[in-house]
């Protein structure tokens, strides 16, 4: 760590010296790492950093680097950082995010100085859940589409997730769904232009949340693809990130039932829009698979083999079809 950096992290935490370096991963495509470092001093004990470092050639695992992936990678780094300046602040413990100590930008490399959430009572990382440990993240995802209901996603994505259709044109072209692919843009048209908005996580999968050790209270990281949209993007995209087929098949209503009842619970507690929850729900209830089929969408065009191709995912898109 260069002395600008270690000046960054010091004057963003109130620390005296930086006692440890540790590093817990590399970003994307070799776009940076994520450090935690040990602090000494007043302040927190430790923090996290995310060090965006664009690097002068970069390597897709699945091969998809070009100058359109590699322009859309910088600007989720800069919404990110704008998100913790700007937004985070607003969520609760209801979607607990990191503390933002403080970021820094000079053009190339990046740094978001962050609370650490092992210490802030999160430590436990997660690929497949249980029940239980799934109505977690709902909940979160629920409290998070709450906050923000109607707000325009300024200085964000104005459409979020990863996947968004405009941003995917490569992906789209190379589907060999020809009816699928015919019907990508309707679909995405379903999502955008229901009237009740928010703003969506954008990559809500089970690796970027953070769980307690007995699992019932969970936060949330990495938002470099935050935005507007409607919540089922996010909730049809978790529980494809954590479930087998046949559990989301199995377990639908009775997850879908408690997000809505959650969605309820966190608007009535906020009130700071009108929503017509009912009507709010019959819509995104009824754009679940159309989420779900958005998301398949690029998924047959970015990884055909992908083990997310499956039964469930087939016969959501199908149903979407025919009612298109």
């Amino acid at each position: 760590m260069n002395t600008e950096l270690q000046a960054v992290v010091l004057q963003a935490t109130g620390a005296s010296a930086i006692t440890s370096q540790q590093v817990i991963q590399t970003l994307w495509s070799g776009y940076g790492e994520i450090i935690r470092v040990g602090l000494s001093g007043a302040g927190p004990a430790s923090a996290i950093l995310k060090y965006i470092d664009i690097p002068t050639a970069a390597a897709h695992p699945r091969g998809w680097h070009s100058d359109r992936s590699h322009a859309r990678k910088i600007r989720s780094y800069k919404v990110e950082m704008y998100w913790y300046r700007a937004w985070s602040q607003r969520c609760s413990e209801g979607c607990r995010v990191a503390a933002c100590y403080g970021v820094s930008a000079d053009g190339h490399a990046d740094v978001m100085v962050l609370e650490d959430l092992d210490a802030a009572g999160f430590p436990v990382r997660k690929s497949e859940l249980n029940k239980m440990e799934v109505e977690s993240c709902l909940s979160w995802l629920a409290n998070f589409h709450a906050t923000f209901m109607g707000q325009p996603p300024q200085g964000l994505w104005q459409i979020g997730s990863y996947w968004h259709l405009a941003t995917r044109p490569d992906e789209l072209a190379a589907m060999s769904d020809l009816a699928l692919k015919g019907a990508a843009a309707r679909i995405d048209q379903l999502l955008n232009e229901c009237p009740y908005q928010t703003l969506v996580h954008g990559d809500a999968k089970v690796a970027n949340f953070c769980f307690s050790e007995e699992g019932c209270r969970v936060a949330a990281v990495d938002f470099q693809y935050v935005g507007g949209g409607c919540g089922m993007k996010d909730v049809a995209y978790l529980l494809g990130s954590c479930l087998a087929e046949e559990v989301c098949e199995r377990w639908e209503e009775a997850l879908l039932d408690h997000y809505f009842s959650e969605l309820r619970r966190a608007l009535s507690q906020q009130a700071k829009v009108a929503v017509d929850q009912d009507d709010l729900e019959a819509q995104w209830r009824a754009l679940y698979p159309v989420a779900w089929t958005d998301f398949y969408r690029f998924l047959q065009g970015w990884a055909p083999t992908h083990k997310k191709i499956n039964g469930y995912s087939e016969r959501l898109a199908a149903g979407v079809l025919r009612h298109l």
